[in-house]
């Protein structure tokens, strides 16, 4: 005589619900951290590119022998002949750079609230 079992393979519905609750768990971990790096890399962008402006604003003004405290309204696409590329960059944020008058810092459209300063 023999004893057949008809069992099937398979997961039981504890087994996935403790899978469900792992994966919900792990991500709600992870999710904020991936939104802070995106953040923090950002900003790094946004203060390297006003660094690149406040070079090539650097370059322009003595180019063009202008002293500190010159306004630089008019003269930003001379100024941009300074930067790689030959154009403002973008700020990664969707804000918009302003260059300010020679020997003060150009500041981005986001302001210090999102820490996009020199």
């Amino acid at each position: 005589m023999q004893i057949t079992t008809n069992r099937k393979g398979g997961f039981t519905l504890v087994e996935i619900m403790i899978v469900v609750a792992i994966i919900g768990l792990l991500a709600a971990i992870a999710i904020p951290n991936f939104v802070k790096a995106r953040t923090s890399v950002q900003k790094n962008a946004c203060i390297a590119n006003l660094r690149q402006i406040e070079g090539a604003k650097e370059q322009w003004a003595l180019e063009n022998k202008k002293t500190e405290g010159a306004a630089t309204t008019g003269s930003e696409s001379a100024i941009n002949a300074f930067l790689r590329g030959g154009n403002t960059p973008s700020c990664p944020g969707n804000g918009s750079y302003t260059y300010g008058a020679v020997g003060t810092a150009p500041t981005c459209s986001l302001g210090s609230s999102a820490g996009h300063t020199l």
